[in-house]
């Protein structure tokens, strides 16, 4: 199956009328680090979409890019056990998402996931940084934009030290 582009990225985003474009950066974003070296900002103000599978399901969780997911949270969430909640592979990712791991987006999904959690981390920056759909793209929002073109709920879901 092909992968979605940020052009699906963009015309979901122009839904919402918020004047938000992606930004296209020569250099890789794929990782956190990556992206907040690129743009200049904390580690912590990426927002990282990270995608689970349950039966085949997907859920996708975004976190700020300076902390861990623990999928224990999750499965508690979802209302299972943590031997059915399953980090997607990559080719899960784009079957499911549509896009390869390090340009997942928060929007703009293939298949609607079954749940959209955004750790209360996030809740520490006023402006965040989801990846745009491509391992060079990423697009600023406010922490309210996110949550309103996400759905998303707020959830503790970091893994703790």
């Amino acid at each position: 199956m092909e992968p979605l582009t940020p052009q699906h990225v963009q015309a979901a985003l122009d839904t919402f009328g918020f004047g938000t474009s992606i930004r296209f950066f020569e250099n890789s974003t794929a990782t956190s680090q990556l992206a907040a070296d690129q743009i200049g900002v904390e580690l912590g103000q990426i927002a990282k979409s990270i995608c689970f599978t349950i039966e085949d399901k997907p859920i996708v969780v975004i976190a700020s890019g300076d902390q861990r997911v623990d999928d224990r949270k999750v499965a508690a969430l979802q209302g299972v056990s943590r031997k059915q909640i399953k980090f997607a592979t990559p080719e899960q990712c784009i079957d499911l998402i549509g896009y390869a791991p390090g340009g997942v987006p928060p929007l703009a999904h293939r298949t609607p996931p079954r749940a959209v959690y955004l750790d209360d981390s996030l809740k520490r920056y006023q402006q965040i940084y989801p990846a745009g759909g491509a391992s060079n793209a990423i697009f600023g929002v406010t922490l309210d934009q996110l949550a309103i073109i996400t759905g998303g709920i707020f959830a503790d879901i970091r893994r703790e030290v």
